[in-house]
């Protein structure tokens, strides 16, 4: 009788693990789409990612490099003091965004130019982005009581 307790325990276990791995796989299926890591210009400068993948980078905008094209086409370089990377934006910008400001656009890196389809500009000069914040203090470099903390 034990035996037969014992081995329906382990059949409930092992359907158990195989239901957890399947919602684990579905939920990560779903969200493949949904994730959109960060990249500084300086990691798109030394690996590109492929132009099918949707990423975030972030920096400044640098100075001199803003142009506006034909219709609502915006061309600048955004910069993080390492690298510089073209970014290419059609629609209308916020209202803080301006040369050398700091930004985040989301969008795919295609022939070398980012092809933005969002930006975010930051809203004042003490504020400083989570996933910023976290890289300095992984670098020793970030330090308590300062602009955005």
């Amino acid at each position: 009788m034990k035996s037969l307790k014992k081995k329906r325990r382990v059949q409930v276990i092992a359907l158990a693990a195989v239901a957890l791995i399947g919602a684990t796989a579905l939920i990560g299926y779903a969200m493949r789409d949904g994730i959109n890591f960060f990249r500084s210009p300086s990691q798109v400068a030394e690996t590109p990612p492929p132009p099918s993948e949707v990423f975030r980078i972030g920096g400044l905008v640098e100075e001199g490099s803003l142009t506006r094209g034909q219709g609502e086409a915006i061309r600048f370089r955004v910069t993080d003091g390492g690298a510089t990377v073209p970014v290419v934006y059609t629609g209308v910008l916020p209202d803080l965004f301006g040369e050398g400001q700091g930004m985040v656009g989301t969008g795919r890196l295609v022939d070398g130019t980012f092809e933005a389809s969002e930006i975010l500009a930051k809203h004042d000069e003490t504020y400083m982005p989570k996933e910023v914040i976290d890289a300095l203090k992984e670098q020793g470099v970030y330090q308590e009581g300062a602009p955005g903390s």
